[in-house]
């Protein structure tokens, strides 16, 4: 970040908490990001009442005091972006928090790029040519990984009259100039500006997950949003570091918002363990991690989000999938609230301010499947965990999330507590993404991808139903053809919706799979349905042993299908030998 104009000087009236007010300040400006105190502690400007200025400071405030001198930047707050990022793991304000243990003192200036390394260029322009923003001007490879893509920057057009050969640079250093604009290999933007391109597209194919609750029935597209709603231990970071392992995204940007130390811990620990199934190297290759717990500064966990969806953006105009998982939305909210109350605005619901909905809403409104200032197609997914408190889903961040977001993945406590993960209620969940999806499988001469799918659904809902008139008459009561569908909707639930995190064969579900698990159960569901109407009684059927059905999604391998095949056709012959 430049220097601050020391010449913009004011000074600390009031300190409240992560709020100061200052007063003397020339030309103040929403946004503008202010040092204050002898540390140069950064904050946010976030009003102006006729000269006195409240900021919301990103450090803890101890030591502050009245009449201690404050610099302007006169810049809004930004981050630096470049090719440190991937694999690298920051806090809220994208400063690094690996490489020693002084590196987050109070003040410190670095909100920005960490110092003294280097980076092989690679150019792919000539001096000459005649390039504009988010044109190709070379590379930093990346073994193993996602190269970085050095890009011209927005608003910089002309030809290229220099660029730097192959060799190692660092960030000082130029790698090109187009017209007398020289290009580094570092970027700062604003946190809370979307970065700008040539084109929104419509959503068409899917984000796979290898999830199959997901997938099969709440799928999400490239591009588009995902809210994942659940109380305390239904399992919403689990599903969350399923997702960012196994979806087929380039890039997984991870943001852990406020939540408690522990938890973060256990992420930090783990995701650097984990190995890319693409590349059997680590995940962390190709995934930046914002942590930003609940015992560090809560204004700091209000901009991390921001600071998420800018690094993604990046990511995004070099020509990559990205997706972005926040985790949680909820603990952000409540730094907004906090904030809010400090600064006397009116609170709306549970005290939160009334802004609460329109930042939610553009916070998501930065997702999106988009045609590059380079003219490449490329995505940003958002997908956002919300805690409401006490699982009580009406409350206003869980409520206001679900109005803006395409799909919603609500987590149940009682499935949960039955330990079916993962725990996706399919009574509260929805997907507004279907539709598209199932044009995209037709257009791919899929044409059972939507039907079976609706056939899922209308089973699982139907077995709710009668699962509630079976308690109070009991199951030998109904129909002989209801209590067929309350077998297969157990088949579906056990058999295909349920997954085992830790089994290596049932951790991730290729399409192939996925499609082959809900279709032998269909499949069973049609010849029970026929022997029923030929006169043979439930009983018989439900009599008959499904451990292989139900054990096919753990003893067959995540990318085949050739052996649920074979089970699926046992599974018919024998229920044909009943009549």
């Amino acid at each position: 970040m430049p220097d601050a104009d020391e010449g913009a000087l004011g000074t600390i009236t009031r300190v409240s908490g992560p709020l100061v007010e200052i007063e003397g300040l020339r030309g103040p400006a929403l946004s503008d990001l202010v040092e204050v105190g002898p540390l140069r502690i950064p904050c946010e400007i976030t009003a102006d009442r006729g000269g006195l200025v409240t900021a919301q400071v990103y450090e803890y405030t101890g030591g502050l005091a009245p009449g201690m001198a404050v610099r302007s930047t006169r810049r809004p707050f930004s981050a630096a972006l470049g090719p440190w990022l991937l694999g690298g793991i920051f806090d809220g304000l994208l400063r690094p928090l690996t490489g020693g243990a002084d590196l987050l003192r109070p003040g410190d200036s670095a909100i920005g790029p960490p110092r003294g390394g280097s980076w092989r260029f690679v150019p792919h322009a000539t001096e000459g040519d005649a390039v504009g923003p988010g044109s190709l001007l070379g590379a930093v490879p990346a073994e193993g990984g996602v190269e970085h893509r050095v890009l011209v920057p927005p608003a910089v057009r002309g030809r290229v009259t220099w660029i730097a050969g192959e060799g190692e640079r660092t960030l000082g250093d130029p790698v090109a100039r187009v017209g007398s604009t020289p290009v580094t290999l570092e970027e700062w933007w604003p946190i809370r500006t979307p970065r700008p391109v040539r084109e929104r597209l419509p959503g068409d194919a899917p984000l796979v997950t290898g999830q199959r609750v997901v997938d099969l029935l709440y799928p999400v597209t490239r591009g588009s949003t995902a809210a994942v709603p659940g109380g305390f231990g239904t399992g919403k970071t689990m599903i969350l570091q399923q997702i960012a392992k196994w979806c087929d995204a380039d890039v997984i940007v991870y943001v852990g918002c406020g939540e408690r130390g522990n938890e973060m811990a256990e992420v930090l620990d783990e995701m650097p363990s984990l190995e890319d199934p693409r590349t059997g190297r680590s995940l962390m290759a190709r995934t930046v991690i914002i942590a930003n717990t609940s015992n560090m500064p809560v204004m700091a966990r209000e901009s991390s989000i921001y600071t998420g969806i800018t690094v993604a953006e990046y990511c995004r105009d070099m020509g990559y999938d990205v997706v972005v998982i926040a985790d949680s939305t909820s603990r952000w909210a409540q730094a907004l609230r906090e904030f809010a109350s400090r600064t006397g605005e009116p609170p709306s619901e549970e005290g939160y301010p009334a802004r609460l909905a329109s930042a939610l809403a553009a916070f998501y409104e930065r997702a999106g499947r988009v045609r590059t200032l380079g003219d490449t197609e490329a995505s940003v997914t958002v997908i956002g965990a919300v805690s409401p408190p006490g699982g009580d889903k009406t409350e206003p961040v869980t409520s206001h999330t679900t109005r803006f977001v395409r799909c919603l993945w609500s987590l149940d406590a009682d499935l949960a507590a039955a330990r079916h993960y993962p725990a996706v209620s399919w009574r509260e969940s929805f997907s507004r993404d279907a539709d598209a999806i199932a044009a995209w499988h037709v257009e791919r001469g899929d044409l059972r991808w939507a039907g079976d799918r609706t056939r899922a659904m209308s089973i699982l809902s139907e077995a709710d139903r009668l699962e509630a008139v079976a308690q109070l008459v009991g199951v030998q009561a109904l129909p002989d053809r209801e209590r067929v569908i309350l077998l297969i909707a157990r088949l579906l639930r056990e058999g295909v919706l349920q997954q085992n995190a830790l089994n290596p064969n049932d951790a991730f579900s290729s399409p192939a799979k996925q499609a082959a698990l809900v279709e032998m159960v269909l499949a069973i569901h049609e010849r029970c349905t026929a022997l029923i109407e030929g006169g043979v009684p439930a009983t018989l059927i439900e009599e008959l042993d499904y451990a292989d059905v139900l054990r096919a999604r753990e003893h067959t391998p995540p990318d085949a299908s050739d052996g649920i095949g074979g089970i699926r056709d046992e599974m018919l012959h024998r229920l044909e030998g009943l009549r």
